[in-house]
C-alpha cells in the first residue's frame, strides 16, 4: 500500500492503546506465571506489514501488554524464509504477515504454536487456520477495476475468464511484481492446477496486458482511460474515493461473485512462533483482534475487519462474499508461481 494513501491517525491509535492497556496488561500478567521477570522481557515481532500502516498500532502494543516490544519490518515472504532458516533459535515471538501464503509456509513447516480456543473463537472459521495455528487480522478481496466508458460490461462479469477477450487487447492493467497479483496467480494454480493456470496465463499474456509498478498505478491508468480493466485489491479504490471524493474518481470496481480465483479473499494474519516463552504473545494477538484495532483497519485502510460486529464508519464497503474457497495455507508456493510467471512472459 502506498504511503501517500495512508492516513495514519497516531492519536487515535494512542487512544486505542490506552483503552486496551489495563485489560490486556492484566491478561499478560495472568499468563506470565511462574515467570516473575516477564515484565522485563521483550516481545519480538517480525512484521511483514508495512511500518507506515501498522507502526502506530504496534507502538501502542507496548503499553497495551505491559512488555517492551521490538519490531523487525521486512517483506512477508522474506521474513517467513528467515524464520524457517532460524528455526527454534529465532528471537521472534510473533509473525505478523501481510499474506496468508507466508503464514501457510510457517504453519506447514510446524513453526507455529497452536492458539487457544479463546483466541481462535474471536474470528469466524473462514478467517483462521483449520488447525488453529494462526488467525487473520484483516481481509481483502481481489476485484476488477474498470472504466465505465470503455468497458461497461464488466459490471456484469462473474469470473476472471471473461476478461480473456480479444476486445481487451492492450487494455488490461496489472502489477506483475506486486504480491497481491502473485498471490492471485498462486490461487489460480491451487484452484485449477498447474496446466489450468498456465493456460489462463498464456491467454492473458497473448492479450498484451500493460504492466505497472503497483496497484495504485493500475487504478490510476483505469481512472485516466489508459486501460479499460485493472486487476487490483478492493481497498485501493476505496482509499482513492476517500482521498479525492467520489465525484473525482471515474473508475469503478467489480467484485466477482462466483467461486473463482478472481474472487480470492486473502488475509493478513498473525501466529505465535513455536517455542516462544513470552507471556505477552497471546495478549498481543488479542490486541490485534480487539474491536478498536479492527476499527482502525476498517476505517483507515478500508480492509475488511475479521471480528464480527465491527464495520467501517468511513467507507461504503460492499459486503464481503465468500470468494474462492481454498485452504489459504496452500498459497505458500510463491517460488513455483514466480517460475510460472517467468515462463509465460508476465514478469
Amino acid at each position: 500500500m502506498t504511503t501517500q494513501l495512508l492516513r495514519v491517525r497516531r492519536g487515535a491509535v494512542g487512544a486505542i492503546a490506552l483503552a486496551l492497556a489495563a485489560g490486556l496488561a492484566a491478561c499478560s500478567s495472568a499468563e506470565s506465571s511462574p515467570n516473575t521477570s516477564a515484565s522485563a522481557e521483550t516481545l519480538t515481532i517480525y512484521s511483514g506489514r508495512n511500518e507506515n500502516l501498522v507502526g502506530p498500532i504496534l507502538e501502542g502494543l507496548e503499553d497495551a501488554v505491559g512488555t517492551p516490544v521490538e519490531v523487525r519490518y521486512a517483506g512477508s515472504s522474506e521474513l517467513a524464509a528467515q524464520l524457517l532458516e532460524e528455526g527454534a533459535a529465532t528471537d521472534a515471538d510473533i509473525f505478523f504477515s501481510q499474506d496468508a501464503g507466508a503464514l501457510g509456509a510457517l504453519a506447514n513447516a510446524g513453526r507455529f504454536a497452536t492458539l487457544p480456543d479463546d483466541v481462535l473463537d474471536l474470528v469466524p472459521e473462514r478467517f483462521r487456520d483449520t488447525d488453529g495455528r494462526w488467525v487473520a487480522t484483516s481481509a481483502r478481496a481481489r476485484v476488477l477495476a474498470y472504466a465505465p466508458a470503455l468497458a461497461p460490461e464488466v459490471e456484469q462479469m462473474t469470473g476472471i475468464d471473461q476478461i480473456l477477450d480479444e476486445k481487451y487487447r492492450g487494455l488490461i492493467g496489472y502489477a506483475p511484481t506486486n504480491a497481491s497479483f502473485q498471490t492471485f496467480v498462486t490461487a489460480l494454480r491451487v484452484d485449477r492446477g498447474e496446466e489450468g493456470a498456465r493456460e489462463w496465463l498464456e491467454r492473458f499474456a497473448a492479450l498484451d496486458p500493460q504492466a505497472f509498478d503497483n496497484n495504485p498505478a493500475v487504478l490510476d491508468a483505469v481512472d485516466g482511460g489508459q486501460v479499460a480493466i485493472g486487476l487490483i485489491n478492493h481497498y485501493y479504490w476505496y482509499e482513492q474515493v476517500a482521498e479525492k471524493g467520489a465525484d473525482a474518481v471515474s473508475a469503478r470496481i467489480r467484485f466477482l461473485t462466483s467461486d473463482d480465483p478472481g474472487a480470492l479473499v486473502n488475509v493478513a494474519g498473525v501466529g505465535v512462533l513455536d517455542g516462544s516463552d513470552s507471556p505477552a504473545a497471546l495478549a498481543a494477538v488479542k490486541y490485534l483482534l480487539s474491536a478498536e484495532v479492527q476499527q482502525y483497519f476498517a476505517d483507515e485502510t478500508a480492509e475488511y475487519p475479521v471480528v464480527p460486529g465491527v464495520t467501517t464508519t468511513v467507507h461504503d464497503l460492499a459486503p464481503l462474499g465468500e470468494g474462492l474457497v481454498i485452504d489459504l495455507n496452500d498459497l505458500d508456493s510463491l517460488e513455483e508461481t514466480l517460475a510460472l510467471l517467468d515462463e509465460v512472459g508476465l514478469t
